[in-house]
């Protein structure tokens, strides 16, 4: 899966070119609202998701303000919570990345999906652009259960006519073992390490250019 390479790197090309051309008539203000993996849960200051997401943009001569609204522990429910003030101000564009303890606790995916559609639309709802990331089930709740909580983001996406990416680790869990995937995770096995994040952030990187360039503040 290159989703963000294949789906994006036009848009991200155009982003790139705007940027280096173009003065930003505006700062951009994205909010990633997730849990521990947006967080940046047992790394150091500057080694978590957010921060290195920014600097990888900084790079690609985007600059962008991303506001880090990971909460440890939080399911679907809990951000649809704290979404609207959370998403409050001027918000040019999410990152929403929830559902992985909603799995891992075993709650019903229709559950997760009526809580993740309520947070989209109130994103939508605030003219705020919306990057949709999936998550991954395991097999502990029987293959049905993946089936449906794997196919719930996509379905998601397509609905609503959000940017999407489909799985927040796939840069680390694509085509390697699982013995190999611990390589690049923290001793908990649940959360990436430094080299983990760097990994996910050179790829997701691409649909979140995709997404600034869906903006219209340029």
């Amino acid at each position: 899966m290159t989703y963000g390479l294949r789906q994006w790197c036009g848009k991200a090309a155009v982003a790139v070119i705007l940027s280096a051309t173009s003065v930003q008539a505006v700062q951009i203000n994205i909010v990633a609202l997730g849990d521990s993996l947006t967080q940046g849960y047992g790394l150091g200051t500057h080694e978590g998701f957010v921060p290195v997401l920014e600097g990888w943009l900084r790079d690609q001569n985007i600059d962008a303000r991303i506001t880090n609204a990971g909460v440890s522990g939080d399911t679907t429910s809990g951000g649809l919570e704290r979404a609207d003030w959370a998403l409050s101000g001027d918000v040019h564009g999410v990152i929403l990345a929830m559902g992985g303890n909603d799995m891992l606790r075993g709650f019903p995916p229709e559950l997760v999906r009526a809580n993740l559609a309520k947070i989209i639309e109130v994103a939508i709802a605030k003219d705020i652009d919306v990057l949709l990331v999936g998550m991954k089930a395991t097999n502990n709740f029987g293959q049905g259960y993946k089936d449906a909580f794997d196919g719930l983001y996509p379905s998601l996406a397509e609905e609503y006519g959000v940017a999407f990416y489909a799985d927040f680790i796939g840069a680390i869990s694509r085509d390697r073992s699982m013995a190999e995937v611990q390589n690049y995770m923290q001793g908990d096995g649940l959360h990436p390490s430094a080299e983990g994040v760097q990994m996910i952030v050179d790829e997701i990187g691409f649909p979140v250019m995709g997404l600034i360039d869906r903006m219209d503040h340029w």
